[in-house]
């Protein structure tokens, strides 16, 4: 017989503090109590429990929060501490408390979401969804023809192959690429594999949001007009995959 209540992972989510699998990571660092004890892996609450993160009590919603952040270089894209690192919370130092939705890998600059809705968080992340994530790539050789067909068929890495991607030159030693999985660095690792190292990477856009206007280090909310595109889009209203955008960003490093 199931116990009563729901897991903690998910009560977490509908509170609009993280994702599932951050509210995990939470559990793991003993940050959660239940009633006054460190929660554990997998515990279930019902009504009347009091939760609690890092102290602070878990249940009244705060206002909905959706932020464009605009990530430099150097910058880690997650909430835990570490020493002689600055995370992703530190640079945006919102009064809110938010969390990354995906992640950029340290090296790499640009577009990543920030949120307080944890439901959302996970809607967008569902690989299922299969959303849009544009990126300028720059490496340290020239990029061909036969480079750019065999990244667009598929490569493979960390145990698989890759989806099929589109990709564009837009330089003698850049290109641009439009993903729709999110495997860790994987833009990486697919160059890698035909021997081309990345010397830069910039995220453009995700799904409708670009970054157009919010200056390195920057952010700002989502407006009405792209929430309610989110929404139709998170619905499974979309017409599908969109062709490549052209946006400010699309210059080539001096």
């Amino acid at each position: 017989m199931e116990e009563p209540g729901i897991r903690l992972n998910k009560y977490l989510s509908e509170a609009g503090v993280c994702s599932r699998r951050e509210a995990d990571r939470l559990v793991e660092a003993g940050r959660v109590t239940v009633d006054g004890k460190t929660a554990v892996m997998g515990q279930r609450v019902d009504t009347g429990r009091q939760v609690c993160l890092d102290g602070k009590p878990v249940g009244e919603k705060e206002r909905p929060v959706l932020l464009l952040v605009n990530k430099p270089a150097g910058i880690v894209c997650t909430t835990a501490e570490f020493r002689g690192e600055k995370n992703i919370v530190d640079l945006v130092r919102y009064p809110i408390r938010l969390y990354p939705v995906g992640r950029l890998d340290k090296e790499s600059e640009g577009l990543i979401l920030m949120t307080n809705q944890g439901d959302l968080m996970n809607k967008i992340l569902r690989p299922g969804n299969a959303h849009e994530k544009e990126y300028l790539v720059e490496v340290n050789r020239p990029v061909t023809a036969g480079f750019l067909e065999a990244m667009r068929r598929g490569v493979p890495i960390l145990g698989t192959v890759t989806a099929p991607c589109q990709a564009e030159k837009t330089g003698q030693k850049s290109f641009r690429m439009v993903l729709t999985q999110g495997l860790n660095r994987q833009i990486r690792r697919m160059c890698e594999y035909f021997d081309y190292r990345v010397t830069g990477l910039k995220r453009v856009r995700i799904m409708h949001f670009t970054l157009d206007g919010i200056a390195t280090g920057g952010y700002r909310e989502a407006t009405e007009a792209e929430l309610s595109e989110l929404s139709r889009l998170l619905t499974g209203s979309g017409k599908g995959p969109e062709p490549l955008r052209r946006n400010k960003d699309d210059r080539r490093r001096k």
